[in-house]
Protein backbone atom coordinates (compact mmCIF):
# COMPACT_ATOMS: atom_id res chain seq x y z
CA UNK A 1 0.00 0.00 0.00
CA UNK A 2 1.47 3.35 -1.01
CA UNK A 3 2.51 5.49 1.89
CA UNK A 4 1.96 9.22 2.10
CA UNK A 5 5.12 11.13 1.25
CA UNK A 6 6.59 12.75 4.33
CA UNK A 7 8.08 16.22 4.39
CA UNK A 8 11.75 16.12 5.16
CA UNK A 9 11.16 18.88 7.68
CA UNK A 10 8.17 19.28 10.04
CA UNK A 11 5.87 22.17 9.19
CA UNK A 12 6.63 23.93 12.47
CA UNK A 13 10.38 23.70 11.92
CA UNK A 14 9.98 24.87 8.33
CA UNK A 15 8.09 27.94 9.53
CA UNK A 16 10.86 28.71 11.99
CA UNK A 17 13.42 28.32 9.19
CA UNK A 18 11.50 30.73 6.95
CA UNK A 19 11.31 33.25 9.78
CA UNK A 20 15.05 32.96 10.37
CA UNK A 21 15.71 33.52 6.66
CA UNK A 22 13.49 36.58 6.64
CA UNK A 23 15.19 37.91 9.74
CA UNK A 24 18.60 37.48 8.11
CA UNK A 25 17.43 39.32 5.00
CA UNK A 26 15.95 42.14 7.08
CA UNK A 27 19.16 42.38 9.10
CA UNK A 28 21.19 42.55 5.90
CA UNK A 29 19.09 45.52 4.83
CA UNK A 30 19.82 47.23 8.15
CA UNK A 31 23.55 46.43 7.95
CA UNK A 32 24.04 47.79 4.41
CA UNK A 33 27.11 49.96 4.00
CA UNK A 34 28.84 51.66 1.10
CA UNK A 35 30.88 49.03 -0.74
CA UNK A 36 34.66 49.21 -1.11
CA UNK A 37 36.55 46.94 -3.51
CA UNK A 38 39.81 47.39 -1.63
CA UNK A 39 40.11 43.69 -0.81
CA UNK A 40 39.43 42.52 -4.37
CA UNK A 41 41.00 45.30 -6.46
CA UNK A 42 42.95 42.84 -8.63
CA UNK A 43 39.86 40.71 -9.22
CA UNK A 44 37.85 43.84 -10.07
CA UNK A 45 40.43 45.02 -12.60
CA UNK A 46 40.57 41.65 -14.35
CA UNK A 47 36.84 40.90 -14.24
CA UNK A 48 35.53 44.31 -15.28
CA UNK A 49 38.21 45.58 -17.63
CA UNK A 50 40.26 42.51 -18.56
CA UNK A 51 38.41 41.73 -21.77
CA UNK A 52 35.91 42.82 -24.39
CA UNK A 53 33.27 43.73 -21.81
CA UNK A 54 35.50 46.46 -20.45
CA UNK A 55 36.43 47.65 -23.95
CA UNK A 56 32.75 48.06 -24.83
CA UNK A 57 32.06 49.91 -21.60
CA UNK A 58 34.88 52.37 -22.16
CA UNK A 59 34.04 52.86 -25.85
CA UNK A 60 30.47 53.97 -25.09
CA UNK A 61 31.50 56.23 -22.21
CA UNK A 62 34.30 57.82 -24.23
CA UNK A 63 31.93 58.67 -27.05
CA UNK A 64 29.25 60.12 -24.78
CA UNK A 65 31.53 62.06 -22.44
CA UNK A 66 34.34 63.24 -24.71
CA UNK A 67 31.94 64.68 -27.27
CA UNK A 68 30.10 66.60 -24.57
CA UNK A 69 33.28 67.82 -22.86
CA UNK A 70 34.76 69.06 -26.13
CA UNK A 71 31.69 71.18 -26.80
CA UNK A 72 31.41 72.43 -23.20
CA UNK A 73 35.08 73.42 -23.10
CA UNK A 74 34.67 75.26 -26.40
CA UNK A 75 31.60 77.13 -25.10
CA UNK A 76 33.36 78.12 -21.87
CA UNK A 77 36.63 78.86 -23.66
CA UNK A 78 38.66 77.06 -21.02
CA UNK A 79 39.52 73.58 -19.74
CA UNK A 80 36.89 71.98 -17.55
CA UNK A 81 37.01 71.31 -13.84
CA UNK A 82 35.83 67.71 -13.37
CA UNK A 83 35.09 65.58 -10.30
CA UNK A 84 35.02 61.77 -10.49
CA UNK A 85 33.19 60.27 -7.49
CA UNK A 86 33.82 56.59 -6.80
CA UNK A 87 36.25 56.56 -9.73
CA UNK A 88 37.65 53.07 -9.32
CA UNK A 89 40.38 52.66 -11.94
CA UNK A 90 39.50 56.13 -13.34
CA UNK A 91 40.29 55.38 -17.00
CA UNK A 92 37.91 58.02 -18.38
CA UNK A 93 39.11 60.68 -15.95
CA UNK A 94 42.78 60.05 -16.70
CA UNK A 95 42.05 60.44 -20.40
CA UNK A 96 40.14 63.67 -19.71
CA UNK A 97 43.16 64.96 -17.78
CA UNK A 98 45.33 64.09 -20.78
CA UNK A 99 43.02 66.33 -22.84
CA UNK A 100 43.95 69.23 -20.58
CA UNK A 101 41.14 69.30 -18.04
CA UNK A 102 41.55 69.59 -14.27
CA UNK A 103 40.49 66.43 -12.43
CA UNK A 104 39.65 65.61 -8.83
CA UNK A 105 39.52 61.81 -8.55
CA UNK A 106 37.98 60.07 -5.55
CA UNK A 107 37.35 56.53 -4.38
CA UNK A 108 36.75 54.84 -1.05
CA UNK A 109 39.37 52.19 -1.93
CA UNK A 110 43.05 53.06 -1.59
CA UNK A 111 44.05 50.00 -3.62
CA UNK A 112 41.82 51.01 -6.52
CA UNK A 113 43.26 54.52 -6.61
CA UNK A 114 46.80 53.18 -6.40
CA UNK A 115 46.08 51.27 -9.61
CA UNK A 116 44.62 54.43 -11.15
CA UNK A 117 47.68 56.47 -10.13
CA UNK A 118 49.92 53.86 -11.73
CA UNK A 119 47.98 54.20 -14.98
CA UNK A 120 48.17 58.01 -14.83
CA UNK A 121 51.91 57.76 -14.22
CA UNK A 122 52.38 56.09 -17.61
CA UNK A 123 51.24 59.26 -19.41
CA UNK A 124 53.93 61.28 -21.16
CA UNK A 125 52.03 64.44 -20.21
CA UNK A 126 51.87 66.40 -16.97
CA UNK A 127 48.35 65.67 -15.71
CA UNK A 128 46.43 68.05 -13.44
CA UNK A 129 44.96 65.44 -11.09
CA UNK A 130 44.25 65.58 -7.36
CA UNK A 131 43.50 62.29 -5.59
CA UNK A 132 41.27 61.78 -2.54
CA UNK A 133 40.84 58.40 -0.84
CA UNK A 134 37.68 58.64 1.25
CA UNK A 135 33.93 58.01 1.17
CA UNK A 136 32.23 60.60 -1.01
CA UNK A 137 30.49 61.91 2.12
CA UNK A 138 33.90 63.16 3.37
CA UNK A 139 34.85 64.90 0.14
CA UNK A 140 33.24 68.27 0.90
CA UNK A 141 35.88 69.05 3.52
CA UNK A 142 38.68 68.22 1.07
CA UNK A 143 37.50 70.24 -1.92
CA UNK A 144 39.09 73.54 -1.00
CA UNK A 145 40.72 74.78 -4.21
CA UNK A 146 39.61 78.04 -5.80
CA UNK A 147 39.70 78.20 -9.59
CA UNK A 148 40.18 81.60 -11.23
CA UNK A 149 38.36 83.31 -8.38
CA UNK A 150 35.18 81.30 -8.95
CA UNK A 151 33.21 79.78 -6.12
CA UNK A 152 35.18 76.91 -4.62
CA UNK A 153 34.12 73.29 -4.69
CA UNK A 154 32.16 73.64 -7.94
CA UNK A 155 32.63 71.48 -11.03
CA UNK A 156 31.61 71.71 -14.67
CA UNK A 157 31.18 67.94 -14.83
CA UNK A 158 30.72 65.27 -12.18
CA UNK A 159 31.27 61.63 -13.10
CA UNK A 160 29.60 58.93 -11.02
CA UNK A 161 30.08 55.55 -12.67
CA UNK A 162 29.04 52.20 -11.17
CA UNK A 163 28.64 53.73 -7.72
CA UNK A 164 24.89 54.05 -7.11
CA UNK A 165 24.36 50.29 -6.88
CA UNK A 166 27.03 50.00 -4.17
CA UNK A 167 25.81 52.79 -1.88
CA UNK A 168 23.75 52.09 1.24
CA UNK A 169 21.68 55.23 0.55
CA UNK A 170 22.06 55.97 -3.17
CA UNK A 171 19.41 58.71 -3.35
CA UNK A 172 21.40 60.80 -0.86
CA UNK A 173 24.22 61.35 -3.34
CA UNK A 174 21.97 63.64 -5.39
CA UNK A 175 22.26 66.37 -2.75
CA UNK A 176 26.05 66.07 -3.00
CA UNK A 177 25.83 66.62 -6.75
CA UNK A 178 23.59 69.66 -6.24
CA UNK A 179 26.14 71.16 -3.87
CA UNK A 180 29.18 70.69 -6.10
CA UNK A 181 27.92 71.14 -9.66
CA UNK A 182 28.03 74.54 -11.37
CA UNK A 183 24.74 76.10 -12.44
CA UNK A 184 25.19 74.92 -16.03
CA UNK A 185 27.20 71.83 -15.17
CA UNK A 186 26.65 68.27 -16.32
CA UNK A 187 26.23 65.00 -14.45
CA UNK A 188 27.36 61.67 -15.90
CA UNK A 189 25.63 58.75 -14.19
CA UNK A 190 26.46 55.18 -15.17
CA UNK A 191 24.75 52.43 -13.19
CA UNK A 192 23.92 48.74 -13.26
CA UNK A 193 20.62 47.95 -14.98
CA UNK A 194 18.56 45.49 -12.86
CA UNK A 195 16.34 44.64 -15.85
CA UNK A 196 19.41 43.19 -17.57
CA UNK A 197 19.93 40.78 -14.68
CA UNK A 198 16.44 39.34 -15.18
CA UNK A 199 16.72 39.26 -18.95
CA UNK A 200 20.07 37.50 -19.03
CA UNK A 201 18.93 34.87 -16.55
CA UNK A 202 15.79 34.30 -18.61
CA UNK A 203 17.96 33.65 -21.65
CA UNK A 204 20.29 31.37 -19.69
CA UNK A 205 17.35 29.41 -18.22
CA UNK A 206 18.16 30.28 -14.61
CA UNK A 207 14.49 30.24 -13.64
CA UNK A 208 15.17 28.89 -10.15
CA UNK A 209 17.23 31.97 -9.41
CA UNK A 210 14.50 34.30 -10.69
CA UNK A 211 11.89 32.39 -8.67
CA UNK A 212 13.85 33.11 -5.49
CA UNK A 213 12.98 36.65 -4.35
CA UNK A 214 15.55 36.44 -1.55
CA UNK A 215 18.48 35.57 -3.82
CA UNK A 216 21.63 37.57 -3.07
CA UNK A 217 25.00 37.29 -4.75
CA UNK A 218 28.05 36.62 -2.60
CA UNK A 219 29.53 40.11 -2.66
CA UNK A 220 32.79 38.99 -1.09
CA UNK A 221 33.80 38.09 -4.65
CA UNK A 222 30.81 38.72 -6.89
CA UNK A 223 30.55 42.00 -8.79
CA UNK A 224 26.80 41.65 -9.26
CA UNK A 225 25.16 44.25 -7.00
CA UNK A 226 22.42 43.08 -4.67
CA UNK A 227 20.76 46.48 -4.49
CA UNK A 228 20.73 47.92 -8.03
CA UNK A 229 18.73 51.04 -8.77
CA UNK A 230 16.17 50.92 -11.58
CA UNK A 231 16.25 53.42 -14.43
CA UNK A 232 12.85 54.79 -13.44
CA UNK A 233 14.09 55.54 -9.93
CA UNK A 234 17.18 57.37 -11.16
CA UNK A 235 15.03 59.36 -13.57
CA UNK A 236 12.72 60.34 -10.70
CA UNK A 237 15.71 61.59 -8.69
CA UNK A 238 16.91 63.67 -11.62
CA UNK A 239 13.45 65.18 -12.08
CA UNK A 240 13.11 65.96 -8.39
CA UNK A 241 16.49 67.73 -8.40
CA UNK A 242 15.64 69.62 -11.61
CA UNK A 243 18.07 67.98 -14.02
CA UNK A 244 17.40 67.67 -17.73
CA UNK A 245 18.55 64.49 -19.48
CA UNK A 246 20.50 65.23 -22.66
CA UNK A 247 21.77 61.74 -23.57
CA UNK A 248 21.08 58.13 -22.62
CA UNK A 249 23.03 55.07 -23.69
CA UNK A 250 23.14 51.36 -22.95
CA UNK A 251 26.45 49.62 -22.27
CA UNK A 252 26.69 46.06 -23.59
CA UNK A 253 23.24 45.90 -25.13
CA UNK A 254 23.77 42.50 -26.78
CA UNK A 255 27.26 41.13 -26.13
CA UNK A 256 26.43 39.55 -22.76
CA UNK A 257 23.30 37.88 -24.12
CA UNK A 258 25.06 35.82 -26.81
CA UNK A 259 26.14 32.48 -25.29
CA UNK A 260 27.08 31.17 -28.73
CA UNK A 261 29.86 33.25 -30.28
CA UNK A 262 29.40 33.00 -34.03
CA UNK A 263 29.80 35.25 -37.07
CA UNK A 264 30.61 38.82 -36.13
CA UNK A 265 30.82 37.94 -32.45
CA UNK A 266 34.30 36.59 -33.13
CA UNK A 267 35.51 40.02 -34.28
CA UNK A 268 36.01 42.33 -31.26
CA UNK A 269 36.17 45.48 -33.40
CA UNK A 270 32.90 44.56 -35.09
CA UNK A 271 31.25 43.89 -31.72
CA UNK A 272 32.30 47.31 -30.41
CA UNK A 273 31.11 48.98 -33.62
CA UNK A 274 27.67 47.39 -33.33
CA UNK A 275 27.47 48.04 -29.59
CA UNK A 276 28.15 51.73 -30.27
CA UNK A 277 25.50 51.80 -32.99
CA UNK A 278 22.73 50.21 -30.93
CA UNK A 279 23.69 51.77 -27.60
CA UNK A 280 21.59 54.86 -28.34
CA UNK A 281 18.75 53.26 -30.27
CA UNK A 282 15.33 52.38 -28.88
CA UNK A 283 14.51 49.81 -27.57
CA UNK A 284 17.93 48.19 -27.57
CA UNK A 285 19.68 50.64 -25.27
CA UNK A 286 17.40 49.73 -22.37
CA UNK A 287 18.80 46.17 -22.52
CA UNK A 288 22.28 47.39 -21.62
CA UNK A 289 23.92 45.72 -18.64
CA UNK A 290 24.69 49.28 -17.55
CA UNK A 291 22.93 52.51 -18.43
CA UNK A 292 24.54 55.90 -18.92
CA UNK A 293 22.61 59.10 -18.38
CA UNK A 294 24.12 62.51 -19.10
CA UNK A 295 22.08 65.30 -17.54
CA UNK A 296 22.43 69.04 -17.01
CA UNK A 297 21.03 71.44 -14.47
Amino acid sequence: MPTKPQDSQPESNRSISIEVDRTEVEQAEVDRADRSFDAIADHFEKKVYGGLKGDIRLAVLRRDIFEYCTQMSKDLNRPLRILDVGAGLAQISIELAAQGHTLIINDISENMLEKAKASAGKSNQVLDITWHVCPYQDLAGKLTDNVNGDEKDKFDLILCHALLEWLAEPAAVMSFFDQHLTDNGALSLCFYNPASFDYRNLIMGNFNLLDNPEYKADNKKSLTPNYPVAKEEVESWLATHHYKTVRTSGLRVFHDYAPLKRGGHNDPEAVIRMELRYSQLEPYKWLGRYLHILATR
